[in-house]
């Protein structure tokens, strides 16, 4: 049975007395959960969220907020969470980044079971590794913009490192989202439908609603960015102050880099520490205009200070991974996989399907691979957009950009520009189903997907 098969049973008695994990032994997962109390509790439920004082929003999130709460794990600590349905449709959550087993990974594709309509189900795994890593709806919607990732349906999932990562003052939290999803027509050549939305925020708040991050000269504060948008990538700045980067997707890079701005596809993490040198009061937000008057920033103020917060547009360099990797050259891989991306033109319902080496899943072919050997995902985007791809239960070494060669860079999802490539490894280590995608939404709705099995 497809995503798209099972979610059609919506709430059906059917699929409530086939999946619910109370009824029979549906679930391994589950049938734990009797003999011990979970360590933490997980409700999806819907919720009206505050954006501002006259903007609410009718979701779904976890526990009646968003972001869900923040669930702080020990590295290699095991951890059991219990997840309840309170919707009237089929739900499961993924852990992201995770070293998991596919039973628990929250992705049906996989095998994980779905939690069906007021079910109950427990997730056990070990945490690892550690770093910045979220935990998230991984359902489909289709044109149902109501549904899956255009909730808010998100939360930080942070596995506290065995060793210290730098001292800092502050720490502080930020998942980027977007509200309101609507579809609209976009120009030629595809002529296809895509999204856009009414509003954008830092967790749960507006920037014209949000308290201050109140600082004081000489602090170091810590960022942990999250690019929780169903479609979205986002640039954001601090005039006045440069982005020092000590991780992405919650693993350390290899060269920490002090930048001006940081580019966040969608799902991916950034961990960056700022020297408040520059006493004032500021805007730190999307460098696009249009996306700050949605609501995608944060005043940063300092004590002492005070009036309206400022912007000043300012030049910045292009991003690029290339500047947070080692310059060596990766290993050999055992073996190189070609994945070419490409659009099809849109169907009668306006939708547009995507493709991996010339399929759409489920056509797409299943990729075996063998435990313990090195595979090279040699990545070409034949389309004009981009793309952030995501690899389950894995991290990847990045090893190519447009042909440079790189090392070092570990992470879970990379975003890749309009026709261009990338290349990256990884290690065949954990058993199992694992689903590559691109997180973008409307396309691993509509085809971008491709599951890979060990042999």
């Amino acid at each position: 049975m497809t995503r798209r098969e099972f979610l059609a049973l919506g709430g059906a008695a059917a699929a409530h007395t086939i999946l619910n994990p109370r009824i029979g032994n549906a679930s391994p997962l589950a049938a734990a959960a009797k003999h011990a109390q979970p360590d933490h509790s997980l409700r999806i439920q819907p919720c009206t969220l505050e954006l501002a004082h006259d903007i609410r929003i009718k979701t779904i999130g976890y526990n009646g907020q968003v972001p869900g709460p923040l669930l702080r794990l020990k590295e290699g600590v095991p951890v059991s969470i219990e997840v309840t349905n309170e919707t009237d449709i089929p739900e499961l959550v993924h852990w992201h980044g995770l070293k998991i087993d596919a039973f628990n990974d929250g992705a049906m594709e996989e095998g994980s079971p779905m939690l069906a309509p007021r079910g109950r189900l427990t997730y056990r795994f070990t945490p690892a590794p550690s770093g910045s890593r979220w935990y998230h709806t991984h359902t489909s919607a289709e044109n149902n913009l109501s549904r899956a990732t255009y909730t808010g349906q998100f939360g930080f999932l942070y596995i506290e490192p065995k060793h210290n990562i730098g001292g800092y003052d502050q720490e502080v939290f930020l998942a980027i989202h977007h509200w309101e999803p609507s579809l609209m027509q976009m120009g030629p050549p595809m002529n296809a439908l895509d999204v856009t939305y009414k509003y954008a925020s830092f967790n749960d708040k507006l920037l014209t609603a949000s308290e201050p991050i109140r600082v004081r000269r000489g602090d170091r504060v810590l960022f942990h960015f999250l690019n929780a948008s169903a479609t979205q990538t986002v640039e954001l700045a601090l005039p006045g102050h440069t982005f020092t980067v000590i991780a992405m997707d919650g693993n350390l890079v290899p060269q920490p880099r002090a930048v001006d701005s940081l580019v966040l596809g969608v799902a991916e993490r950034i961990d960056a520490i700022v020297e408040m040198s520059a006493p004032g009061v500021w805007i730190l937000g999307s460098v696009d205009a249009s996306e700050r008057a949605k609501g995608l920033g944060r005043v940063i103020e300092y004590a002492g200070s005070a009036g309206a917060p400022g912007w000043v547009e300012s030049r910045r360099k292009p991003w690029n991974y290339l500047a947070f990797a080692n310059t060596a050259k990766a290993p050999d891989a055992d073996e190189e996989i070609p994945m070419v991306f490409a659009p099809l033109p849109a169907g009668p319902d306006g939708m547009q399907r995507w493709t991996v080496n010339g399929k759409s899943y489920p056509d797409t072919p299943l990729l075996k691979v063998k435990s313990g050997k090195r595979y090279r995902l040699d990545f070409v985007n034949s389309s004009g957009e981009q793309h952030p791809l995501h690899l389950h239960r894995h991290s990847f070494e990045v090893v190519s950009i447009a042909g440079k060669p790189c090392s070092g860079l570990i992470k879970d999802v990379v975003n890749i520009a309009p026709y261009s490539s990338m290349k990256v490894d990884f290690i065949a280590d954990n058993p199992g189903k694992t689903l590559f995608h691109c997180h973008q939404q409307l396309h691993m709705d509509y085809g971008f997907m491709q599951l890979i099995d060990y042999e």
